[in-house]
């Protein structure tokens, strides 16, 4: 069995309170991802798609509407 599997396996035998603890220190210990986005990207393109709606570009869905499509995915 590989280190990482062994750490894994420990890590799921942890409470709840300490995996959330230990899931944190994790994710905090990486760097961001390479192709994440930087703040103003992320409102760059939520104001994009806020104008697509309203201007009509672009139609909502129905909750069913998206569950449909999400099953046939």
């Amino acid at each position: 069995m590989s280190t990482v599997n062994e750490v894994e396996a420990a890590a799921l035998k942890l409470s709840v309170n300490d995996r959330w603890r230990l899931a944190s220190r994790i994710l905090g210990s990486l760097p961001p991802p390479p192709d994440a986005r930087v703040p103003e990207a992320i409102l760059a393109e939520a104001q994009l798609r806020d104008a697509e709606l309203e201007n009509g570009t672009i139609k909502t869905l129905s909750e069913s509407e998206f569950w449909g499509g999400v099953r046939r995915a």
